[in-house]
């Protein structure tokens, strides 16, 4: 496995005033902006019902990926992705499928890897600290 970094993703209460911050105020220039939903994604984030809008950010060799879910995070437990602050760190990886099956035993996916309606492969995991980690793979 020869991961390389995709994003560093904050998730949001409010993407346009979020969007005018680091934009206006950081002078990142907007890179896209899309909507993910339907059962592969919330499946493969685990949040039953979820949809997103992303922005994405050029941060220079780094891209930041801002996101609005719904639905909004106030009355889930901590550790969620569509909380606001919460933060994943996302690799690209050339063959997801491959990568999972050799994850060690210690190593819990939220979900098993998902195809999102924008076609991307997904599989969100935990770090040992806990910090969630999303395998991607284009």
């Amino acid at each position: 496995m020869d991961p390389t970094a995709h994003h560093f993703a904050v998730t949001v209460s409010d993407l346009d005033r979020a969007v005018a911050f680091y934009r206006d105020t950081l002078g990142l220039d907007v890179l896209s902006e899309f909507a993910v939903g339907g059962e592969a994604f919330a499946t493969g984030v685990g949040i039953d019902g979820a949809s997103a809008d992303f922005v994405h950010l050029d941060a220079g060799d780094a891209r930041i990926e801002l996101v609005e879910y719904a639905p909004e995070g106030d009355d889930r437990p901590e550790g969620h992705l569509n909380q606001p602050g919460a933060t994943h760190l996302g690799l690209e990886v050339d063959d997801l499928d491959s990568v999972y099956d050799s994850l060690p035993e210690s190593v819990e996916p939220i979900a098993e890897p998902q195809t999102t309606e924008s076609g991307t492969r997904i599989c969100f995991l935990r770090d040992p600290d806990g910090t969630l980690v999303e395998l991607l793979e284009l």
